[in-house]
């Protein structure tokens, strides 16, 4: 999935494209896949929960990781990045397994949303746009349930 994404990025005349993952192995991968144009690409091994942007980004994909995040804890650091990261008027995408979604993945808990749970768990500062129910079948042949909803980060208001 990985490759798929920043390929067609780049394919699309995006000039910065930044892939984040927990695992050094993962995007050592996604490296390998994507060939020559993994130099055009900036690549970060990083928790998101404690990943620092360097800088605000238009747009913001994330596939299947917030859904791990069952600690509230977590939930907030995740947000506190989201909100550090994405520019006004960007765009969140974010799937999660939806509410008849699996309860554990990879021996892992994880936390199902339908998209209006997700957008109060965003908060008033996003708009939801737009969400699509997928059926993921993983390799070992079985089906998730999958949500994956748009959102749009509102511009802030100015000060009284």
């Amino acid at each position: 999935m990985l490759r798929a994404l920043a390929e067609a990025l780049l394919d699309r005349g995006f000039l910065d494209v930044t892939v984040l993952d927990l695992s050094a192995a993962a995007l050592a991968a996604a490296r390998a896949r994507v060939g020559n144009l993994a130099d055009r690409i900036h690549w970060i091994v990083a928790d998101i929960t404690e990943w620092e942007p360097p800088r605000p980004y238009d747009l913001w994909h994330d596939r299947a990781a917030f859904h791990f995040l069952v600690a509230e804890s977590e939930r907030a650091a995740y947000l506190s990045r989201l909100k550090r990261a994405l520019k006004p008027d960007g765009h969140a995408v974010i799937a999660t397994f939806a509410p008849d979604g699996p309860d554990t993945c990879s021996g892992l808990p994880v936390q199902r949303y339908d998209a209006e749970p997700l957008g109060r768990t965003l908060g008033d500062e996003f708009r939801l746009i737009s969400t699509q129910r997928r059926e993921h079948v993983t390799p070992w042949g079985s089906a998730q349930s999958f949500q994956c909803s748009v959102f749009r980060r509102l511009p802030a208001l100015p000060a009284s």
